[in-house]
């Protein structure tokens, strides 16, 4: 069962557009949210850190969410709200409630080795226009 009402109806996403990896799995959830419920954005956009009340550092940390209940949310459990919402089904996030320690060790591990995991060209560089070069 879902329960789809007491998920936000929309969020935003924002990632590091210079990551090959975050733009690979950006694209597996971009194919996810088929009823476009979710914004994404490289945190090296011009205000995106600022859209979800974070800074850039922050950005650089960990990936970073803005409900449409207004929570943010960073790490793994940013990735989750994400599913969620793109899914239209709040087990990730009941998942995530569960394993929270475990999941946030892996995200931590993935982000810190980011750079030697498979990924795509990496958004800025094929969208350059999408990225500020004061990032």
């Amino acid at each position: 069962m879902t329960t789809r009402d007491s998920l936000p109806a929309t969020g935003r996403l924002v990632f590091d557009g210079e990551c090959g990896f975050c733009t690979r799995s950006v694209g597996w959830l971009r194919r996810l949210d088929r009823h476009g419920r979710i914004e994404m954005q490289p945190y090296q956009r011009n205000g995106a850190p600022e859209s979800v009340g974070v800074t850039a550092e922050q950005c650089r940390e960990a990936v970073q969410w803005l409900g449409a209940d207004g929570v943010r949310r960073s790490g793994a459990d940013a990735v989750n709200a994400a599913l969620s919402t793109a899914l239209g089904t709040s087990v990730p996030a009941r998942v995530y409630g569960a394993t929270a320690g475990v999941q946030e060790r892996v995200y931590t591990w993935v982000a810190d080795h980011r750079s030697r995991l498979p990924g795509a060209v990496p958004h800025c560089e094929a969208n350059p226009q999408d990225c500020s070069t004061t990032s």
